[in-house]
Formats: structure tokens, sequence, C-alpha cells
């Protein structure tokens, strides 16, 4: 019994996945004529994560957040719940661009409480945490780049508001630049949410239940966290200009703290 609680939470995350998916589509592509297929997938993880979390309940005997890993799949079944209430009452397609991240993620954490199969090939563990890597540092290339845009901006617009000459010849205009801040953002917003994804499972496999308590992978969450943040004032709020260079910055601020915690990394690699 407790084995099929197990496999409707690892179903539901599939299913948040993809509306995940469709999430990353979206900011990438401006694309949204799929949202009632994500919405229909996404409800139906809500329903199975439901009977997950009510099934070991009943069989543990005890409230469905005794460690963290449970903590997170009910806190992502609430999210996931109070969003679909959200669209019913007042069709706001634009939080999916919040929620379905936040929630996929979540129950990721959640299902991967349970232990998972351990490796069988050394080189496929190998390649999975190169894989987590190439994501990582293309992710982090776009938000440097998307950083050199944001800091570009704050000064051409210092020296407009002062009429100063601009810095160079052919300095970019406000708008260039600010398209730049956005395509970067997302772009590297959608690297890192993989890189995300491929790491947690990768720390399960190859730590068990130990992988969440390595501060590490906290700083890495709460960092794509923020970076959530930001992307969705970006494209729901309308965060422009100088409000996303700076937000931009802090971003890449907290990256920098989670790239020094994770400099152990190549002597994984060095097995």
């Amino acid at each position: 019994m407790v084995e099929t609680s197990i496999l409707w939470l690892r179903v539901a995350a599939a299913s948040y996945a993809v509306a995940l998916v469709h999430t990353l589509l979206t900011v990438t592509r401006r694309r949204t004529r799929w949202f009632a297929a994500a919405l229909a997938v996404f409800t139906l993880g809500a329903v199975l994560q439901l009977v997950s979390i009510v099934e070991k309940t009943a069989i543990s005997g005890h409230f469905p957040a005794n460690n963290f890993f449970e903590s997170a799949s009910l806190c992502a079944l609430m999210s996931a719940v109070l969003y679909l209430f959200v669209w019913w009452r007042y069709r706001l397609e634009s939080l999916s661009l919040f929620v379905f991240p936040l929630v996929s993620v979540l129950t990721l954490v959640g299902a991967l409480g349970s232990p998972l199969w351990a490796w069988e090939d050394e080189r496929v563990r190998d390649a999975w945490l190169v894989v987590h890597v190439v994501l990582v540092l293309v992710g982090y290339a776009a938000l440097l780049i998307t950083a050199v845009a944001s800091l570009a901006y704050l000064v051409r617009e210092r020296q407009l508001k002062s009429k100063q000459p601009p810095y160079a010849q052919n300095a970019p205009a406000l708008g260039t630049l600010d398209e730049l801040i956005g395509r970067g953002m997302t772009s590297g917003f959608v690297f890192i949410t993989l890189a995300v994804v491929v790491g947690s499972i990768w720390a399960s496999i190859e730590w068990g239940f130990r992988w969440i308590r390595d501060p590490r992978i906290v700083i890495s969450l709460v960092t794509w966290a923020i970076y959530l943040v930001m992307v969705f004032l970006r494209l729901t709020a309308g965060w422009r200009g100088r409000k996303a260079a700076i937000m931009v910055i802090s971003v890449l601020g907290c990256s920098v703290v989670t790239w020094a915690a994770h400099n152990g990394l190549r002597t994984w690699l060095a097995r």
C-alpha cells in the first residue's frame, strides 16, 4: 500500500512536469494555446497527489507532514488546489506561470523522499551529472549576459536623465537593452529550472534521504525560487527597465553564492 501511494505521487510529479513544460514554452515563445491541455494534466496531477497523501495518511495514521518531503508534497497540493479554485473563480491564466513550476518542483522534492533505484552504470551516473553541470553553466551564462545588459541599462538611463553623452558611439537604446534583458532572463530561467530538476534527481539517487539536508541543495532551491519570482514579475506585472535590471543583478548575486557553494562539483566529476 505504501508503495502504491509513492507510485501515485510519482505519477502526479510526472503530470506536473508536463504542465511545467507548457510554462517553459510559454516563457520562451509566448505561446498559450496549449493552456487548456496543460491545465487538465495539472488537475490530474492534483487528484493523484491527493490520492497519494490520503492513502499514505490512512496507512501511517499521522498527519501528512511528518518530514520535509511530506511537507513539500502537502504544500504543493495545497498550492495546486488553491490555484485551481482561483482559475475557476477568476480565470487568471497568467498566474500559472508561477504556480506550475513551483508545484512541479515541490512535488518532485516530495517524490524524491522515497528511495530510488541505485546507479547500475557509473557512466550513466557521470553523464547525468555532466548534463546537470552543462545546464547550470548555460543558465549562468545567460544570466551573466543579462546582468551585463542590466548594468548597461542603468548606466545609459542615468546618462539620459543627466543629459550626458552616451558611453559609446554606438550605445544601444534603452528599448534594445530591455529586450535583451527579457530574453536573457527567460532563457536563463529555462536552463536553471531544468538543471534543478536533473540535479535533484541525481542527488536523490546518489545520497538517498540525505540530499535535502545539504546546504548546497537548499541554496540552489532558494536561488531558483528567487529566479522564478523575477520571471513571473517580468511577464505578468510588467516589470521592465530599471526594476528588471535591479532584479537581474540581485539574482546574479544569489547565483554567485550558489556557485561558490557548489564549487566541490569538480571533485565529483573527478571520481
